[in-house]
């Protein structure tokens, strides 16, 4: 009688391994995350004299030289990287399907071939041809870059060791699978193993290795969440399909900032740098307007600006709606009440309508003032100054706090050609020296704000 195949039980999130299953992960205490996957074969113990011990060595030992980084030939990519690809590095990069990681990641290997190194593309979701037609769509691709279709790790790992690429991307972990493991591609077993077999292949021969995941309905890379700490770096490709521009954001990164974000257009011939995201995001905004205000945004040591717009009507219903796209709703709702108590505009009995223009989503508390004006604007039916620029942190007492980097905000305001800029007056007396151009109004409470409308 043949012998059933062990198996055990795996958490998604931290894979944990358990013999049996269980409601709670003992490890990192999430509920319903236990899997059921086949056990990894148990290695036969050695006999006799084994390889040599590893030996630890003291910092002073250790040679540091400053890291070489390769670049993409994308700057909005370079930033997020932290200035480039170092050699040796696993990259993850996950997004919502066609949302455009695997056009991302060819024109890097194209820019990369055309610089002078070599690039390998494996796909385990297409056939030679189809990538060929996707690469006559973004242009002319030059240099040496190759292409495989191949989901079997080790005839890729072969592969890798006669092309000696500098750059490799593999499209997607999940297609993937090594021989040995008795489970199906996008398991946790095989997951979890093929990234370990890459990430020794990309430390043991210097090669950057570019990973392409899925994304569940939650947003997260499919497979075990170990998966992101197995890896140098993780970015993220967000957008929605409505509109053309994408965001990519880092989210770990071993040799650079995490706070940092790309911004790229979606057109037909492929993606685009946004090297102007305010000019970008200013786009349409309408002339002489009540409700709409300019306000800014920092993601990483870029400031941002964007068009905050607000409705605000009587209801015709018993209970007023609120509604708040590209910003916490709650704050929003917090931001109302402060305007009724402290401002004294009875907004009880109207709709509010809250909208961060272009789709975006930005929940910094600096966009507090310009949200707040908004509202007040469109209550009163008074526009705001169109070349006035607006931000600053409001506290339930009324008053208006100060946030960070005050300065950078003036000044993208004022390369833009906006004449004023209002700001909280903490800020203001921090600033030294007051960047020149532009007219700073200092607040330090809500009630003042509004009175500089119209």
């Amino acid at each position: 009688m043949a012998k059933a195949k062990a198996t055990a039980f795996f958490c998604k999130e931290c894979g944990y391994e358990s013999a049996k299953w269980m409601g709670q992960c003992p490890a990192c205490r999430a509920w319903n995350t236990m899997v059921e996957a086949p056990a990894a074969p148990k290695r036969a113990a050695a006999h006799g004299p084994g390889p040599s011990l590893s030996r630890p060595v003291k910092l002073s030992q250790i040679e540091t030289a400053a890291e070489t980084r390769h670049k993409t030939g994308m700057e909005e990519l370079d930033r997020v990287l932290g200035g480039g690809i170092v050699p040796g590095s696993l990259i993850l990069v996950g997004g919502d399907p066609g949302i455009g990681k695997s056009t991302l990641l060819l024109q890097v290997c194209g820019n990369l071939a055309r610089s002078g190194k070599r690039a390998l593309y494996i796909s385990g979701e297409e056939s030679v041809a189809q990538i060929g037609l996707r690469a006559d769509r973004l242009g002319t691709f030059s240099g040496e870059i190759s292409f495989l279709c191949e989901t079997d790790l080790d005839q890729i790992a072969r592969v890798i060791d006669e092309e000696k690429p500098d750059v490799a991307v593999i499209d997607s972990i999940q297609t993937m699978y090594r021989e040995h493991v008795d489970s199906a591609p996008g398991s946790v077993s095989q997951v979890r193993e093929s990234t370990n077999f890459l990430l020794q292949i990309a430390k043991g021969k210097g090669l950057t290795i570019f990973i392409v995941g899925h994304v569940t309905k939650e947003g997260t890379v499919a497979g075990p969440r170990m998966l992101e700490h197995m890896v140098d770096t993780v970015l993220y490709f967000e957008g929605e399909k409505s509109v053309p521009y994408r965001i990519l954001r880092g989210v770990k990164n071993r040799f650079g900032s995490t706070n940092e974000i790309g911004v790229f257009e979606m057109r037909e011939e492929g993606l685009k740098e946004v090297a102007n995201p305010s000019a970008y995001m200013l786009e349409g905004k309408p002339e002489g307007a009540s409700g709409s205000v300019t306000a800014c945004a920092v993601e990483g040591t870029r400031p941002m600006l964007l068009e905050i717009q607000a409705l605000v009507c009587r209801t015709n219903f018993g209970m007023p709606r609120r509604t708040a796209a590209g910003t916490d709703y709650n704050r929003v709702n917090l931001l109302i009440a402060v305007l009724e108590k402290r401002a004294g505009l009875h907004l009880s009995d109207c709709d509010a309508y809250v909208n961060i223009a272009g789709g975006l989503k930005v929940n910094e508390p600096s966009l507090d003032l310009g949200i707040v004006m908004a509202l007040a604007s469109s209550f009163r039916d008074v526009p705001v100054d169109d070349k006035t620029l607006v931000f600053g942190e409001v506290g339930l007492s009324g008053e208006v706090r100060a946030v960070s980097m005050a300065e950078k905000r003036v000044k993208e305001a004022a390369k833009l050609g906006y004449s004023a800029c209002i700001l909280p007056r903490v800020c203001l007396e921090r600033m030294s020296p007051v960047p020149e151009g532009i007219r700073l109004i200092g607040v330090g409470t809500v009630r003042e704000a509004i009175e500089q409308i119209g």
